[in-house]
C-alpha cells in the first residue's frame, strides 16, 4: 500500500487523516507551495497521477521501477528523474527519484527512504516568503540541492578514507589486513555516488540550457549555483575513483615487489642447498666405494689409506667448487 506525506510552505506538515487523494487540491489551497510524497506507489497512485493531474503516461509508467535520468516538460507539467542515495545501512546504493512539478504542486514517487528528502522537508519549514516568492522552481532546487550536500559529505568521509588507505600502502612498518578488499569497497562506493551526482549534473544542464529553459527567470542563480556545486562533486568524485585505482595499482606493484623478493631468497637458498648437495654427492659416493666389504688396490684401513681417502674427497670438493664458479653459481644475478 502507498505511503503519502504531505507538506506545504504555509501550513508545514499535513497529517494524513487531513487530506486524501480526492481532496488533495483543497487542502492545499491557499497553503502557498505544496509537496506530496508518495512511497511504493500502487495502482490507485497510478490513476490519480494520471487522470486527476492528467500526467503524461509514460512519465507515470517510469514511476513504477527503475528508470533511466530524464528531464522532460510537457504541456501542463515537468517531470524530471534523478537518483539519490537510500537509507540502506548495509551497503551503499542509489535509488531513482521521480518529481513532477506542476504550478505550486511538486510530487515526488520513490520507492525507498531517501535521507535527503528528510533534509529538504526541514528546509521547506524553514522556507522564507522570499524563497516561497521562486515558485515550485524553488522546491525543485532545494530538493536537488539537498540531494548534492547529502553527497558532500559522503565525498568527506571517502577521502579520509582514501587518505587513510594510502598511508597504509606506503607504511611497509605494519602489515594491514583486507587492503585490497577495502579499496575495492571504496571503488564500488564512489561508482554509486558518480550514478547520483552525474544525474544531478545531467538535469541541471538541462534545466539550464540556453534557449530551453526549463526554470523561471528567479530560480536562475540557485540553479547556477546548483550546478557549480555539482560540477564540483563530479570532479571530486573522478579524482577519487582515480586515486582509489592509483592506491589499488600501488599495492598490488608493493605486493608482486615482496613476492618477487621472496621468491629470490628462497632461489638463493635452494641454490644452496643444491650446490651443498652436489658437493655432497661425489664424496659420498668415494666414502661408499671404500667403505664396501670388498679387497680394494690398497688397505682403506690404514692411516696412509684414510689419509687418500680424504685427498680424493678434498680434490673432487675443490674441483666442483671450481667448476661452479666458473659457471657462475656464486655470483648475483645481473653481476
Amino acid at each position: 500500500m502507498a505511503e503519502l506525506r504531505l507538506q506545504t510552505s504555509a501550513g508545514g506538515r499535513i497529517s494524513k487523516e487531513a487530506f486524501s487523494l480526492a481532496t488533495l487540491r483543497q487542502s492545499v489551497a491557499g497553503q502557498g507551495l505544496a509537496w506530496l510524497d508518495i512511497v511504493n506507489p500502487d495502482e490507485e497512485i497510478r490513476n490519480f497521477l494520471l487522470d486527476d493531474c492528467g500526467f503524461d503516461e509514460l512519465a507515470v509508467e517510469d514511476t513504477s521501477g527503475h528508470t533511466a535520468n530524464t528531464v522532460q516538460k510537457f504541456d501542463n507539467h515537468r517531470f524530471v528523474v534523478i537518483k539519490a542515495r537510500d537509507d540502506d545501512k548495509n551497503r551503499l546504493d542509489t535509488e531513482p527519484v521521480a518529481i513532477f512539478l506542476q504550478e505550486k504542486l511538486m510530487i515526488t514517487v520513490r520507492h525507498t527512504k531517501i535521507p535527503a528528502l528528510k533534509v529538504f522537508s526541514k528546509r521547506l519549514l524553514r522556507a522564507d516568503a522570499e524563497d516561497i516568492d521562486i515558485g515550485v522552481d524553488y522546491l525543485l532546487y532545494e530538493i536537488l540541492d539537498s540531494i548534492a550536500d547529502d553527497w558532500a559529505s559522503r565525498l568527506a568521509n571517502y577521502s579520509d578514507e582514501l587518505d587513510t588507505l594510502e598511508f597504509r600502502v606506503f607504511d611497509p612498518s605494519t602489515r594491514y589486513e583486507n587492503m585490497l578488499e577495502d579499496l575495492h569497497l571504496l571503488k564500488q562506493r564512489l561508482r554509486e555516488v558518480s550514478k547520483s551526482v552525474e544525474s544531478l549534473h545531467s538535469a541541471c544542464s538541462r534545466l539550464l540550457r540556453a534557449g530551453e529553459r526549463l526554470v523561471n527567470e528567479k530560480s536562475i542563480t540557485h540553479f547556477t549555483d546548483l550546478q557549480n556545486l555539482v560540477t564540483t562533486l563530479v570532479k571530486r568524485t573522478n579524482n577519487y575513483s582515480l586515486g582509489a585505482n592509483s592506491t589499488r595499482d600501488t599495492y598490488l606493484t608493493n605486493a608482486n615487489l615482496k613476492l618477487a623478493e621472496s621468491n629470490k631468497r628462497l632461489t638463493e637458498v635452494m641454490t644452496t642447498l643444491a650446490i651443498i648437495g652436489a658437493i655432497m654427492l661425489p664424496l659420498t659416493l668415494i666414502a661408499g666405494i671404500f667403505g664396501m666389504n670388498t679387497d680394494l688396490p690398497f688397505d682403506a684401513s690404514t692411516r696412509s689409506g684414510f689419509w687418500v681417502i680424504m685427498s680424493l674427497m678434498i680434490a673432487f670438493g675443490l674441483t666442483m667448487i671450481a667448476y661452479f664458479w666458473r659457471r657462475g653459481w656464486f655470483r648475483e644475478p645481473g653481476e
